[in-house]
């Protein structure tokens, strides 16, 4: 049995970021660099590679020259690969970029569990063995970039109810690790079901910014909103249906697997609601065909950087500007981390 689906709260609006008017309606996006795997096999600790990174500095000019800096959510495999993480500290030199970690528990030290579906969320750990392979993780990249992480983000979105308190013992000022209206209770993941899109404080004190990966319902019916949406994935193709008339789709603001058309009605929806701050988000390993379900090849990249073409265009064209992690954190009142402004 898988252990009971952990469900962070609602934030209260006290909790929620008053973006100061100077911001304005602003952009990041996070990229999770990790290795290639096989997606379709299960969790293996040692059956993974690292030579798609090496297509990330190609990637890195491409985003800068629309004026996007990228916050590079790094997993234990990158941040111990001397090649891997010497290309990444290159792309940093940019001065704007930044770096986080992104915990993948299945690849990530000490290895004191089973691999199971359950404990591929590190939420799940007992909190001892979670510390520790924050731990582990937090020191590699500190080693290896010469600056310690201060952004975090669950592999899987594996938060657990001790990860926020863990992360603020360690100095972390941000997670991401919360993706708004999706839920993986269905092998002991989380569910975000009460979780929205508009970032927020959380953690003891308030400490920690929650920047939740953004998730919007379109089409006719998108007041109905996460209830409506996982009452059709109880019925017979009822979601399939529904997003082809038009009446409720779920558009996560990624290029993969969201078609281009989808995030643009997404991004349009966002904004009428005056969401101040979208969250994108893609793996390292689609910058190389070959890697991921979504970048199968050649035609697959063209259109991976095509739907980035087309959504830093709408974006320009609606006045939403790109933002740093620095510019995010101090905005929201947090202290600047020095790590890209």
């Amino acid at each position: 049995m898988p252990p009971t689906a952990h469900r962070p709260r609602a934030p209260e609006p006290r909790d929620l970021v008053a973006w100061p008017a100077a911001f304005g309606t602003r952009f990041v996006v996070l990229v999770d660099t990790e290795e290639e795997f096989d997606w379709h096999a299960p969790l293996a600790r040692d059956a993974h590679g690292v030579s798609a990174i090496s297509a990330l500095p190609a990637a890195h000019r491409r985003f800068a020259e629309h004026g996007v800096p990228l916050t590079y959510m790094v997993d234990y495999p990158i941040a111990t690969d001397p090649r891997a993480i010497a290309t990444l500290a290159a792309v940093l030199e940019d001065g704007v970029s930044a770096v986080g970690t992104q915990l993948h528990p299945w690849v990530n030290p000490p290895f004191d569990e089973t691999l199971s579906p359950a404990n591929s969320y590190a939420g799940n750990l007992p909190e001892e063995l979670e510390a520790a392979k924050i731990d582990a993780l937090t020191d590699a990249i500190t080693r290896g970039i010469g600056t310690r992480p201060i952004a975090y983000r669950a592999g899987r979105y594996g938060i657990g109810p001790n990860t926020l308190r863990l992360l603020a013992e360690r100095g972390y000022r941000v997670d991401s690790s919360m993706r708004s209206r999706y839920a993986y209770s269905g092998d002991g993941g989380p569910d975000f079901a009460e979780i929205g899109n508009a970032a927020f404080r959380t953690g003891p004190g308030g400490g920690i910014l929650e920047l939740p990966l953004t998730t919007i319902h379109t089409g006719w019916l998108r007041r109905g909103g996460t209830r409506l949406y996982r009452t059709l994935g109880a019925l017979p193709k009822g979601r399939g249906l529904f997003a082809r008339a038009g009446l409720l789709s779920r558009v996560a603001l990624t290029p993969e697997d969201m078609p281009l058309r989808d995030a643009l009605e997404a991004i349009a929806v966002a904004i009428g609601e005056g969401l101040r701050l979208l969250n994108f988000a893609f793996h390292s390993p689609s910058l190389a065909p070959g890697h991921t379900p979504y970048v199968r090849d050649a035609a697959d990249l063209a259109r991976f950087y095509a739907w980035w073409d087309a959504v830093f265009a709408d974006l320009a064209r609606r006045g939403v500007q790109p933002a740093s992690l620095d510019a995010v954190i101090v905005a929201a009142g947090l202290p600047a981390s020095g790590a890209g402004r």
